[in-house]
């Protein structure tokens, strides 16, 4: 294990910024004994919420910055003008070598922008993938690409397959992950034209395993452990995803509440149903690491509760740990 691993945190990005993104730091340094943060943002404003709990004084700081990216902001006007910002110093502490990973729930834009134009590619990267951890019937399955590349090419989605064994194999302990590339068939010839090029180019990748294409309905099977797609395509399936696991959530509450005899049964089997429901629930494993990049930047949810905060830090001490970046620089070599 690291002795010392430094997370930078965009306190001032998202939605519940600054009180969620700082309760999530100061339960990451509260449950490992070798992660240290650095709170990025208006001085007074996370002081006070700092102020708030208890916790070992020297794993957390606080560096202050002047501004603030907001969502709706073209991003790359808004790397290049605010350059005090809690993004842009943060991306800037990792790029210098002062942080080995940034966590931010800000500007997905931005995030995208800063990420390659500050921290800067691994050589040899054609395109770094978003690529969230999405959870299945027998675990959780990574997801490349949600966001980054709209207008991929096959090449990038080799590398995307790549990269993502590497991650799913050293992070997440999968010997052998499984890789499939989404298609509208399990047919080879089935697919539009980036899917037809690509399919024949991941099977002759001797580095992956590769099992052939997946339809979006067999993804919650978890039958496959490397999910490959662009951009487009795989933040569809995202978006869609959390939309629909919401909605199921909120249908079986309210089927539980419909009668005496319902509400009965709800709390005998409350304990088990919320269990199973935490294993479904996203916010569980962190945040979407921007892969390929010479440092680690993970994306958050906009509205990431203090759980998931604390979920995408301790993501990025395994991260650096398992030292993803030297394998995926080797794979590449």
């Amino acid at each position: 294990m690291k002795d010392k691993i430094i997370v930078a945190v965009d306190a001032m990005g998202g939605d519940n910024a600054p009180a969620e993104i700082v309760k999530g730091a100061v339960l990451a340094v509260n449950s490992s004994d070798n992660i240290y943060v650095v709170l990025l943002g208006n001085e007074e404003a996370v002081g006070s919420e700092l102020a708030k709990y208890t916790y070992n004084k020297e794993k957390i700081s606080v560096k202050n910055t002047t501004e603030v990216i907001e969502t709706g902001e073209p991003p790359v006007m808004a790397i290049k003008k605010k350059k005090d910002s809690s993004l842009v110093a943060g991306m800037h502490m990792v790029k210098e070598g002062n942080a080995d990973a940034i966590v931010s729930a800000g500007s997905s834009g931005a995030i995208l922008v800063g990420g390659q134009v500050i921290v800067g590619r691994i050589k040899g990267v054609e395109r770094p993938p978003l690529a969230p951890l999405i959870p299945t019937l027998k675990g959780v399955s990574l997801l490349v690409d949600c966001g980054a590349n709209v207008d991929a090419r096959a090449s990038h989605l080799v590398q995307f397959a790549r990269m993502g064994s590497i991650y799913m194999e050293h992070v997440m302990g999968v010997k052998n992950p499984k890789v499939a590339i989404v298609n509208i068939g399990v047919e080879e010839e089935k697919g539009n034209q980036l899917v037809k090029e690509t399919y024949p180019l991941l099977k002759n990748c001797a580095d992956i395993n590769f099992v052939g294409s997946i339809e979006a309905r067999d993804i919650p099977n978890g039958d496959v452990d490397v999910i490959v797609c662009e951009a487009f395509v795989g933040n569809v399936i995202l978006k869609l995803y959390e939309g629909v696991g919401a909605a199921l959530i909120q249908k079986v509450k309210q089927g539980m509440m419909t009668s005496f005899r319902s509400k009965i049964g709800a709390l005998l089997v409350k304990p088990a149903l919320k269990e199973t429901l935490k294993s479904f629930d996203a916010s569980e494993y962190g945040g979407a690491p921007l892969i390929g990049l010479n440092g680690l930047v993970v994306k958050t949810h906009g509205n990431s509760s203090s759980k998931e905060v604390c979920a995408a830090i301790r993501q990025c001490a395994t991260f650096m740990e398992q030292e993803i970046n030297e394998k995926i620089k080797e794979m590449l070599n």
